[in-house]
């Protein structure tokens, strides 16, 4: 995947700012995600600042933004070494409680999610409800317990944008 970031140079003209391939992180406690984190923006008035090297969390700063791209292994592989608790722990969430829980990967965030899928195709579920998005399908996910399933053979690419709904 590649990256361009536009921004202005000392003569205010338009000018990439970025251009890189950012590296995915592995995320060993979620069962092997690759996680790329593309933009975050600070709280506050939006001064294009990237500050995408923050601490590694899930939700945004509170009244900010992240832009990410993560590859959901099938759950055939995930689930072996998915570690719910100690995830979200480690990304300043919590899992939901093991007892009601519909798939491991259960959570909830404070934020409105825009997620596209880019390839592959993956489960949305909720407590009461799951849909199948392939390729091309839209989600907006509002503050509701959800996960993600791959129950296919292949590897599922999805870009999300979280908003901070919190504050």
């Amino acid at each position: 995947m590649r990256r361009f970031v536009t921004g202005h140079d000392s003569e205010g003209r338009s000018v990439f700012v970025v251009k890189d391939e950012p590296e995915p992180v592995v995320l060993e406690k979620a069962g092997g995600l690759k996680l790329t984190e593309l933009w975050a923006s600070k709280p506050g008035h939006l001064d294009f600042t990237n500050v995408a090297a923050r601490p590694r969390r899930i939700e945004p700063d509170p009244n900010g933004t992240v832009f990410r791209v993560i590859e959901y292994p099938p759950d055939s592989v995930r689930l072996k070494t998915l570690q719910p608790e100690e995830h979200f722990a480690s990304m300043q969430a919590k899992a939901a409680e093991a007892a009601t829980r519909r798939h491991p990967g259960m959570h909830r965030t404070r934020t409105l999610d825009y997620a596209i899928i880019l390839s592959g195709e993956i489960y949305a579920v909720l407590d009461k409800d799951e849909v199948l998005l392939k390729a091309g399908d839209v989600l907006v996910q509002r503050g509701t317990s959800h996960a993600w399933s791959n129950r296919s053979d292949r590897p599922c690419l999805i870009a999300f944008v979280l908003i901070d709904a919190a504050g």
